[in-house]
């Protein structure tokens, strides 16, 4: 329920056989809708002609039963749901993007953010390249397909192509004849695959996919690593593997991924019990009941509640046909579909003092709207705790928040925070206690950026979400310029 919004999961089908791989691609985006909401999409190879549909909304909405009917039976598809951190929300931007060359066709689906993007735009518009979105995602597709001209094969560009690319980014991507899973050099966003009792081949951004079309996990892609799915079975590329140190992003088990989700060998249930057992202890206070902020903030007020001995309550009941908040376009939206979409037990939290546990505190205005509807069910007190620590950094790697003035904890204090939110007391995990969160040494393994502004790769120059929109508009200005 906070205001931070993420990226994309992405999710591909390899079959030997033709089959219905359209509705395999739907079951596997519904599981992953969590990681947008923005649009959605589906490509399916047949044959080598690739039937698509992309559009805004959700996954259910997008795809009717007529329009999965029309996309056909084959042996390979490719799927994304996005909420955008590059690019604004027009349907142009949906995801994946299919490109014709003379060599072929491909599908491409990207989950994360490049740092060089826009530099890498500039380079190409320069050489004659026409865009049609304002996403990074297009700019992988024009490198990929650059490489792909002067390459023997797919694979071979996009290894090449991931010399240039700087950043975080999970790619599937689809030609007439292969599946490839791909992921950056420091492995910032999750990736995996694994495999049907048939023998098709299914990659996604996160393990839930893989049990909601009841593929048996195999393993992690590496960072680094290429998977190739082909007629003659599955290899990797390794050319671009250990170049640098892991650096998943910490916030995928605070809060991104779904909790029965295993990422990297980590379950991400476990981790979140393991944050709000530190809070139990970091931030102890005498109540009478702990609750969660359905749902990311309900295995950390299970972990607060073991740990500390105070009863875990239910204190929200919640709308399941309304989407996630925080990825709710505009403040005013988010702040009206708060009282819509939780609804407060009154008999847990009447006359009581309450432990709410929510996964972090972005902007602070859905954590003041949800406090206020505990207090009007007659909590005594309310003391907020958060699974994550105080964020004061931008993130570029796929998370959007890209300037400090939409953070609170950057504009107040700890006192000034819990005044304008309306609890009693305020307690933040303690940055240092993240690596107990998954088990590593402290600051190995994961990136941290977004609580210590230790970031794993150089700052990009240019950081807005629209500076793509940007660009394109001083363009125009300065053509009306010269024309006057």
């Amino acid at each position: 329920m906070s205001s931070l919004r993420e990226e994309c999961g992405v999710f591909g089908v390899f079959s030997t056989e033709t089959q219905n791989v359209a509705g395999t691609t739907y079951y596997g985006l519904f599981a992953l809708q969590h990681r947008g909401q923005e649009s959605c999409g589906i490509v399916v190879n047949d044959d080598g002609v690739f039937n698509h549909y992309k559009d805004n909304g959700l996954v259910n909405d997008v795809f009717t039963p007529q329009i999965l009917d029309s996309l056909g039976e084959g042996n390979m598809a490719v799927g994304h749901v996005r909420y955008g951190t590059t690019g604004n929300k027009e349907r142009i931007n949906a995801q994946p993007i299919v490109v014709n060359h003379h060599k072929g066709r491909m599908a491409l689906a990207h989950n994360g953010n490049l740092i060089n993007s826009y530099e890498l735009r500039t380079e190409l518009e320069a050489q004659g390249s026409i865009f049609h979105t304002t996403s990074d995602t297009e700019v992988i597709s024009y490198i990929i397909t650059k490489e792909r001209i002067s390459s023997n094969s797919i694979e071979e560009a996009v290894n090449k192509a991931m010399d240039k690319l700087k950043g975080a980014y999970s790619l599937c991507i689809m030609s007439p004849s292969k599946l490839i899973a791909a992921r950056d050099e420091l492995g910032m966003r999750p990736l995996c695959y694994g495999q049907k009792e048939d023998g098709t081949y299914i990659i996604a951004s996160e393990t839930c996919a893989l049990d909601a079309v009841s593929a048996k996990y195999i393993r992690d892609v590496e960072p680094g690593e290429i998977v190739i799915f082909d007629k003659d079975g599955v290899r990797s590329i390794r050319d671009h593997c250990e170049k640098q140190d892991h650096k998943i992003c910490i916030f995928e088990y605070i809060y991104f991924a779904r909790p029965d989700s295993v990422i990297e060998g980590k379950s991400v249930h476990e981790a979140r019990l393991k944050a709000g057992a530190c809070l139990a202890m970091e931030h102890p206070v005498p109540a009478d009941v702990v609750i969660g902020v359905p749902d990311s903030g309900l295995d950390a007020a299970l972990g607060y509640s073991r740990q500390s001995g105070i009863p875990y309550g239910i204190g929200f009941i919640k709308n399941k046909y309304i989407g996630r908040t925080f990825i709710a376009p505009g403040q005013k939206a988010r702040e009206d579909k708060v009282r819509i979409k939780l609804n407060v037990l009154a008999d847990t939290v009447k006359g009581k003092r309450v432990v709410l546990v929510d996964d972090s505190i972005v902007r602070g205005t859905t954590a003041a709207r949800i406090v206020g509807l505990l207090r009007e069910a007659g909590a005594v007190e309310v003391h907020f705790r958060s699974s994550a620590p105080p964020f004061i950094n931008p993130c570029y790697y796929g998370t959007d928040i890209d300037a400090k003035d939409k953070l609170i904890a950057c504009r107040h204090t700890m006192e000034e925070i819990k005044e304008i939110i309306g609890v009693d007391s305020l307690g933040y995990l303690d940055v240092n206690h993240l690596n107990m969160l998954i088990g590593v040494p402290a600051g190995k393994g994961f990136c941290h950026a977004c609580f210590t502004g230790e970031y794993p790769t150089e700052i990009p120059n240019v950081t807005e979400k629209n500076r793509f929109e940007r660009k394109l508009s001083e363009r125009e200005v300065k053509d009306e310029m010269v024309n006057i």
